[in-house]
């Protein structure tokens, strides 16, 4: 229980701040920056949260049956749009392995270049 009230108090933590403060962020992802700054401060100790957090990870496709069955009130709408959604769902993800590429090869080692001044084993 213990676990499930420090989870919920950085939850509700979050959701304050975002209305008292207005920030341009989603309350939960607020909450959960507030939660990672403290475990890496060691304010909150892994052990406090880890059993909870592990249940409601096994459990979380229970979390998004309401979406997946909402969605069956749209059939329709989707059937109608199915070849927009699909030319999106294609392309944007083609669109994103090729930023994907260009980024890991502009960052990556460079094709030749040695990291330690060793030969390469051929």
């Amino acid at each position: 229980m213990r676990g499930l009230a420090i989870l919920l108090a950085f939850h509700f933590t979050g959701l304050l701040l975002h209305r008292l403060l207005h920030i341009p962020l989603p309350a939960n992802v607020i909450g959960l920056i507030l939660f990672v700054a403290s475990l890496f401060a060691g304010w909150v100790k892994l052990e406090w949260v880890e059993e909870c957090a592990q249940f409601l990870l096994r459990h979380m496709m229970l979390f998004f049956a309401p979406f997946i069955v909402g969605t069956i009130v749209f059939v329709r709408v989707i059937g109608a749009n199915a070849l927009g959604i699909g030319l999106s769902l294609l392309l944007g993800t083609l669109l994103v392995l090729l930023v994907t590429a260009k980024t890991t090869g502009a960052l990556g080692p460079k094709e030749g270049a040695r990291d330690d001044g060793k030969r390469a084993v051929e």
